[in-house]
């Protein structure tokens, strides 16, 4: 690009959407529905004549006797599908959707087939809420994320559309079971843990309640990885979700924006900031429609893809020879959507990771932008921005829209910097997730101003804003506390002060001086003394001549994604009730004693539908029969009625055989993922999630080691007496770089190789690592499993998810009193919850009395270190993994997640969970009363909480 041509925010868009109410593209058929939805069937003859926002392709009718226009507007309004009418519609896209050939009808084919059946239906609910927020004008939610962890979207979509036993027949009709067709769908390969599979279940609470509100995030082609397990432990692959297409998803050919990197900044004549030069790729939009339950609603994932046009594709450089050359612009630009969270050791990982959140809150504010134009008419209010628009950051990933939509505001739309700054903190919010260190995110200053030099301007001013806030609030009088809350709450780190700042700085430490040497009378011996000290001290500090200079140890200059976020945003929110007050007494204590009015707390939720009704019909119908009522699936307070039923010998019988046939779900599963066969007649013992050390994967694994141990020392008939058969669990990924997280997943295979073919132990004990875990392994292990494991380092865990699911299901959980363990603990009952280990409060003065070297381990703890350094697991060298738990300071090692300290009260714990298995009666009790006790922890009671306290939206339900 020429150096004098600004960057415009400019979708390729030419004209505004135009919404077409013809369905001349499309067949009907004549049958009725309670819901009166139409049912339409594309005549798109290929992929690539993809539906717009209308989703009507001017193709041809290849079918005799086409309905006319009216005839099908006419049956749309009041027929609809039954299982024949879905099974020609299904045979229809079999035929005409050209990803397959068209002989035979394979499970593949059915999927596609009926995955775009069902997208028709889809389609036309998103129209029709597209239309209605349009006409209506009221004010959104955007939900920007860098992952959303989706999981399988047939059957969730049918029986959100109350389609599920229609759809099931048709299949039955056209040879296939429904369960065998929806299980060649793969997981959407677009998010990783928690944080993904949060904003998925938000967005299904928002489009269930009527918000009117969409998800912004990227497309990512490969995902995270997929994770095999082999004899070395954990080993990554590219992801292949998008190998055979994605029939859920619209690709929105005139849906694109402009996105900048590098170049400069220059000034014009009349003071403007223009950015120009620099690197200019295209993202493109591809829509995922997001059905609510029991609702037309269905609300929108909108997903950017980068590329490049043809354009820059060098042909003169292919012709040449140079073909890296020619297609390396291309390249460069469809990188940023290969890879969730690239490897960022480096500085080029590091540079593709901040293109990635730059694309994602760049195009999505350019999106969001003209959407408020377009609604505002010829008459654009800016000031208006705020009560049309509410953006929520889903941790500090997306922060940089802070920055990017003052840029827009100021350079683009005229907007003056006053202005632009306050609906900015009108607009913006943000979720914390962490109070671990190293997860909020500092970028180099440096590696910012290369990439983004209009924004560390715009940066550098917010950090001016904020120090003129702090100056204001504590004055000038303490030089000490001012310089330290300067210090812990600038945005910039490590950068020096502004110079009016400086100056003002100095004006005051001077009159400190001058006001303490009036005050203070000193004789003139002492201050002769005092001179010839300080001629002494001089003389002892000057270098010789020649001397070497020590080197500068300058730290490296930063900017703090997490500070940005608090200072630009409207609110700032934990997601658990312990998390948050972690937020303000210690995360951003500075800032909540500045503005105590920014910060709530909004503890999780789980969406109701996916995590019980559809991933568990057998409980479901329980639920149902004895509460009266399927209205719990969206007012989950009915669950509690469950508690004065839970003594019920009737109702326990059947929910236990509930349970029982779920469990042999797992051990067919088992089988064909691991090879491992396990008896349903065990405890199921289950920890699934992202392997990190605070999660402690470590402590559950080396009470295993310890029980397997003990169980060694005694006979065939003490073990049996003294230990309950388990099946220990595991599943979740390392991120590729952790080493240590690695070597956790690699020690629990081999202690599974060992334990799993020792023929003393049998069905007493299984060790299981899943690989590849993920939304629809979940949907598999949860309503099996017995006993959930949420074991971190109390203080760590924001809030976890996976928790609720589990109960949810009624299976029962140990844990810490850590993130939502504390909240469920205290619904379900503290006696139906297994608690153990040190509490939040306490972290801090064990650390300091292990590096004091204070700590004592417990015997069994140095018991079943030696036993794993003793090689029963096999060759592989333990030391540093080990190591790691051992010692009073240094990097990795001094066992920072009090593994060591917490091990003695966690086996003890153990030993009352097998106490507590051994009385099925009682067990099952406590089973119950976890399912009612979750109520609490539906995403729909958090979505609520987010429109009433935060974004100031409401429901728009559709007439």
């Amino acid at each position: 690009m020429a150096a004098s041509v600004p960057f415009s925010a400019t979708s390729t868009q030419t004209t505004p959407f135009s919404h077409s109410n013809s369905f001349s593209s499309f067949l009907g058929f004549q049958c009725r529905s309670r819901h009166s939805w139409p049912f339409l069937i594309r005549t798109c003859r290929t992929r690539h004549c993809r539906r717009s926002r209308n989703v009507a392709c001017n193709q041809k009718q290849t079918l005799k006797d086409p309905p006319t226009q009216e005839g099908i507007a006419d049956g749309l309004d009041s027929l609809a599908p039954d299982s024949a009418t879905i099974a020609l519609s299904i045979k229809y896209h079999s035929e005409f959707t050209p990803l397959f050939s068209p002989e035979g009808f394979e499970l593949s084919k059915a999927y596609i087939a009926t995955a775009q059946s069902v997208q028709d239906m889809l389609i036309q609910n998103w129209n029709a809420t597209y239309d209605y927020c349009e006409k209506m004008n009221v004010k959104q939610a955007y939900y920007f994320s860098m992952e959303y962890l989706q999981g399988r979207a047939l059957l969730n979509a049918i029986g959100n559309l109350e389609l599920s036993g229609p759809y099931a027949e048709a299949l039955k009709k056209l040879g296939h079971n429904l369960e065998e067709v929806a299980s060649q769908e793969p997981d959407a390969a677009l998010g990783n843990g928690g944080l993904g599979r949060l904003a998925s279940c938000f967005l299904d609470s928002l489009a269930t309640l009527n918000y009117p509100a969409w998800g912004y995030g990227l497309r990512y082609k490969y995902g995270l990885f997929r994770q095999l397990i082999t004899k070395d432990g954990q080993e990554e692959v590219a992801e292949n979700w998008l190998e055979m297409g994605n029939p859920w998803e619209i690709v929105r050919n005139d849906v694109s924006y402009p996105v900048k990197f590098f170049g400069e900044v220059i000034e014009g004549s009349d003071g403007k900031k223009q950015w120009v030069g620099g690197e200019d790729i295209t993202a493109a939009a591809y829509d995922v429609p997001i059905p609510g339950y029991k609702t037309k609603t269905t609300i929108n994932l909108r997903l950017w893809s980068t590329k490049l046009a043809s354009e820059a594709f060098d042909l003169r450089a292919f012709n040449d020879g140079d073909h890296a050359k020619a297609y390396k612009a291309q390249k460069d630009a469809e990188k940023i959507c290969y890879v969730l969270y690239p490897g960022d050791e480096s500085v080029e990982g590091k540079t593709l990771r901040l293109k990635q959140q730059y694309t994602l809150c760049s195009a999505s504010l350019q999106d969001i932008i003209g959407r408020f134009e377009r609604r505002s008419g010829g008459s654009v209010n800016w000031e208006k921005f705020p009560e049309k628009v509410a953006v929520q950051m889903n941790d500090t990933h997306p922060t940089l829209c802070i920055p990017e939509l003052i840029r827009i505001l100021i350079d683009l739309k005229g907007l003056s910097w006053k202005e632009a700054w306050g609906i900015t903190q009108r607009t913006v919010a943000y979720t914390n997730h962490t109070v671990l260190p190293e997860a909020l995110e500092k970028w180099s200053l440096n590696l910012l101003k290369e990439l983004l030099p209009r924004h560390v301007q715009i940066i550098e001013m917010i950090d001016e804003e904020l120090i003129q806030t702090i100056i204001s609030e504590y004055g000038v009088e303490d030089l000490d506390l001012l310089q330290q809350k300067l210090k812990q709450m600038r945005i910039l780190e490590n950068v020096e002060l502004p110079s009016s700042v400086l100056e003002l700085l100095a004006e005051s430490e001077k009159s400190s001086v001058v006001d303490t040497a009036e005050e203070t009378e000193t004789s003139d011996e002492e201050t002769e003394s005092s001179d010839e000290e300080d001629e002494l001290e001089e003389e002892s500090e000057t270098e010789p001549e020649g001397s070497l200079k020590k080197p500068d140890l300058k730290p490296p200059e930063m900017v703090r994604m997490a500070n940005l976020c608090v200072v630009g945003g409207r609110a700032v929110n934990g997601v658990a009730e312990i998390h948050s007050e972690i937020v303000k007494t210690d995360v951003f204590n500075d800032f909540y004693e500045l503005w105590p009015e920014k910060f709530q707390n909004k503890t999780n939720g789980v969406t109701p539908r996916r995590w019980i009704r559809f991933c568990n019909p057998d409980l479901s119908k329980i639920i149902t029969k004895w509460t009266g009522t399927d209205d719990w699936v969206v007012n989950t307070e009915k669950l509690a009625e469950l508690r004065k039923f839970a003594g019920n010998k009737d109702l326990q019988s059947e929910w236990r055989e509930a349970k029982r046939r779920n469990k042999m779900k797992i051990v067919s599963f088992l089988k064909e993922k691991t090879g491992y066969i396990v008896s349903p007649d065990a405890m199921f013992d289950v920890q699934v999630k992202r392997i990190h050390e605070y999660k402690r994967q470590l402590l559950n694994i080396l009470g295993i080691v310890y029980r397997y141990k003990k169980m060694k020392e005694m006979s065939h008939k003490e073990r049996k007496a003294n230990f309950v058969p388990r099946v220990c669990i595991f599943g979740g990924k390392a991120f590729s770089t952790y080493v240590q997280a690695k070597r956790i997943v690699k020690f629990i295979t081999d202690v599974g190789a060992t334990v799993n073919h020792d023929p003393d132990i049998g069905d007493l004990l299984k060790v299981v690592f899943v690989p590849d875990y993920n939304v629809s392994v979940a949907e598999v292990l949860i309503p099996g499993s017995e006993l959930s494991q949420h074991i971190s380092t109390a203080g760590m865990e924001a809030s976890g998810t996976s928790n609720m699911k589990f109960a949810m299901n009624g299976c029962i959980l140990i844990g810490t009193l850590d993130g939502a363990n504390v909240e469920i603990r205290e619904e379900v009952g503290e006696d139906n919850f297994f608690l153990f280990g040190a509490r939040a409060d306490e972290i801090a003065e064990l650390r300091k009395e292990r590096a004091e070297g204070k700590f004592v381990p417990d015997p069994r703890f140095e018991e079943v270190k030696a036993y794993v350094r003793s090689g029963v697991f096999g060759p592989y060298n333990y030391g540093e993994l080990m190591g790691s738990l051992e010692g009073n300071e240094g990097y990795g090692r001094a066992d920072y997640f009090l593994v060591g300290k917490d091990f003695p009260s966690y086996i003890e714990c153990q030993e009352k969970v097998d106490e507590a298995y051994r009385n099925q009666k009682k067990w099952t009790e406590m089973s119950i009363l976890n399912t009612a006790g979750s109520y609490k922890f539906s995403s729909d009671r958090t979505i609520h909480e987010y429109a009433k306290h935060i974004w100031m939206i409401h429901p728009l339900q559709l007439p």
